[in-house]
């Protein structure tokens, strides 16, 4: 029986995809037919992980950088000739401290980066994703959702709720353009952004044991629930804020 892809013919941007999880998103969109344009700042990370998957390009971008934003929208434009998906990713996590040990420049660094980085590729992407009926997903985070004791790491947790009420906004004020704006919050996975936290296994089952299913989770975990939201079967759904977290954020 032949696979049914579910991107077939699609366009997508993947920002931050040169691994963890939006290189996983990358990899399985290219798997169900997509064409993919995967962004990051990292020029040596991007032309590594274009050169394992196939129907991608990469384009070096700082999500911080406005023309940068417009750029890779352009050169998507250019490529393909229109954009379906826009999958907001990239991220960047703060050293942990306490609110009064934190300087102001630290702070804006985090939301400059996670929640206006998003509003930037989105309001270059609309004018587009409005001819396609196109879909966005917002990656958020279990720590958009609650405040975890000890986490001390306030302005990621403001960036990454303030993300989860973007989508709400967005997909209330896009749905008559029949966009879909939906977010997934991922609990901890085993990226390169948690390996501070996995340093020793001690660390590791201390993790694992904060997640009721009883263990971290796997990027092609949350790939896979991005698919679902950028594919025809959640054609009726928008808004939706989903937690792949392995039960973290309902303890």
């Amino acid at each position: 029986m032949n696979k049914i892809l579910k991107l077939s013919g699609k366009v997508a941007i993947v920002t931050g995809g040169s691994r963890g999880i939006g290189f996983a998103t990358a990899k399985i969109f290219v798997e169900n037919g997509a064409k993919v344009v995967i962004t990051a700042k990292d020029s040596k990370r991007l032309e590594k992980a274009t050169s394992q998957l196939a129907n991608t390009i990469g384009i070096a971008a700082d999500i911080r950088n406005e023309n940068d934003v417009k750029k890779v929208v352009e050169q998507t434009i250019k490529k393909f000739g229109k954009l379906d998906i826009l999958i907001n990713n990239a991220g960047v996590f703060p050293k942990i401290k306490q609110l009064h040990e934190i300087d102001e420049s630290e702070w804006k660094e985090v939301l400059d980066v996670n929640l206006t980085g998003q509003f930037r590729f989105t309001k270059e992407a609309i004018p587009h994703l409005r001819k396609t009926a196109g879909s966005i997903i917002n990656i958020s985070s279990d720590a958009g959702l609650k405040a975890y004791q000890g986490f001390n790491a306030d302005a990621y947790s403001a960036s990454k709720a303030g993300i989860i009420i973007l989508t709400k906004c967005w997909a209330l004020e896009y749905a008559k353009d029949k966009i879909r704006v939906n977010c997934i919050c991922p609990g901890v996975v085993d990226t390169d952004m948690t390996k501070p936290f996995l340093k020793t296994q001690k660390d590791r089952e201390f993790m694992d044991n904060e997640h009721p299913i009883g263990r971290i989770g796997k990027p092609e975990e949350v790939a896979k629930a991005i698919l679902y939201f950028a594919s025809d079967d959640a054609a009726w759904t928008t808004g939706a804020i989903l937690a792949v977290d392995g039960g973290e954020s309902i303890k």
